[in-house]
């Protein structure tokens, strides 16, 4: 069975729709983690930073993939009832699914912007590792520290112009870019440690994950959760660059006062960093010369899960109820069926009689084994929040044979639509 695609548009609008909320719990429960390991090292909080943003982006895939299986199973048929008449779309969710089709062409839209943007900075990149010098006395110095840092593959260094920083890029074929203005005016030993600083990037397959980043960047660019997790992944990723790098920079002051020379150079001529940064650079240069003292690690874990847990088991409350609806009680081996002479019409509000609105309502409904129905929910909706309510409250006056398993009767879910049509 083949999907319409107006329930594309409608199961992907309101999967963005209701990221606005996913996200906001995802990062204030990711925010409460942080917190809590503020004093913890910085390859925990990265990896926890990490997780977050992950959720972001797995949770709404996920809500696309239940919606867009529901949206199929509802083409391919059901029991449907047509009713007189309709009802008028109230409130915001009717106002999001009246303008749907609007918010998901938008989106595209900046997604493709924002692709086009990451596809002219690879093409730059690609470009600088063309046309840029090779320098044969720093290419080996960077062999050398390759070899040093464990990192087994050929790792190319070409020299380029308007540049502010080095920068590590490719995963398979790694390349640092290094601007010739430090080539010439910094020290060959601060050098060597910016120069190490990348090589950690290479090491631990940062270009990956900032790649990824920016899909994540790209696909949900319309929620600051995203952009703010993504912001504490690379300030996080920094830091963890610069421990690993201190040990073949000379030592943690060299690196930091490579650092800070950097920042000077940039300062003096107003160029921003390109891939160095990562945040403040002055924050790193003082970690660096005064670091933290750790906490147990025991108690730093026990200080996040005690943030984190009353906001995941809020979470977790959320979801139980909500899969309940998508969890069929028993496999009867007959199904239930609706006596439709008990079914009595919804009532409507009669500001609806004049909107002149049509839809289809898919309900997915608990009958007790007493033939009741003990829950409803809409599992698809009219769009009209009214409409949806009616259909809820006529499927709990009808009466079904429940369903049999093993020769008793058995609590089962069941679906239907209601389909609002004018006369």
């Amino acid at each position: 069975m083949f999907l319409r695609p107006g329930g594309v548009v409608d199961a992907l609008g309101w999967t963005l729709v209701h990221f606005l909320w996913q996200g906001a719990l995802a990062g204030a429960v990711t925010a409460l983690v942080l917190a809590a390991l503020r004093d913890a090292r910085p390859q925990l909080r990265y990896a926890m930073a990490c997780t977050g943003l992950l959720a972001c982006v797995l949770w709404p895939a996920a809500t696309l993939a239940l919606r867009l299986h529901e949206a199929t199973a509802a083409a391919g048929g059901g029991a449907v009832v047509q009713l007189d008449g309709s009802l008028q779309a109230g409130g915001l969710a009717g106002l999001v699914q009246a303008h749907m089709g609007w918010i998901v062409a938008a989106w595209a839209a900046c997604c493709m912007a924002l692709l086009a943007r990451t596809a002219l900075g690879m093409a730059w990149i690609a470009r600088a590792v063309r046309t840029g010098a090779h320098d044969p006395s720093w290419q080996a110095r960077l062999d050398r520290l390759a070899g040093a840092m464990g990192v087994a593959r050929r790792v190319r260094l070409r020299v380029v112009q308007g540049l502010a920083s080095p920068v590590a890029a490719g995963c398979w074929r790694p390349v640092v870019l290094v601007p010739a203005s430090l080539l010439s005016g910094m020290p060959p030993d601060l050098l060597h440690a910016l120069l190490a600083h990348e090589m950690a990037h290479i090491r631990r397959h940062d270009y990956l994950v900032n790649v990824l980043q920016n899909l994540a960047e790209t696909l949900l660019f319309y929620h600051p959760a995203v952009w703010r997790l993504s912001r504490r992944i690379r300030f996080e990723r920094e830091l963890v660059a610069d421990d690993l790098a201190a040990g073949h920079a000379g030592g943690p002051r060299r690196l930091a006062h490579a650092l800070s020379e950097l920042e000077k150079r940039q300062f003096a001529h107003h160029e921003p960093a390109l891939a160095a940064d990562g945040g403040d650079l002055m924050k790193r240069v003082t970690r660096l010369l005064r670091p933290a003292t750790g906490r147990d690690p025991s108690t730093t874990v026990a200080t996040a899960l005690a943030a984190v847990l009353p906001a995941l088991a809020l979470a977790g409350a959320f979801f139980a109820g909500a899969a309940q609806a998508d969890v069929v009680t028993a496999d009867p081996d007959k199904r239930a069926v609706v006596d439709f002479k008990t079914c009595a019409k919804p009532v409507w509000p009669k500001a609806s009689l004049a909107a002149h609105h049509t839809g289809t309502v898919t309900l997915a409904f608990l009958i007790d084994t007493d033939g009741t129905v003990g829950d409803a929910e809409v599992k698809q909706s009219s769009g009209h929040p009214a409409l949806d309510e009616a259909a809820r409250e006529g499927i709990r006056k009808c009466r079904f044979v429940p369903g049999v398993k093993d020769g008793k009767p058995v609590a089962s879910w069941m679906r239907m639509q209601y389909t609002w049509l004018l006369k």
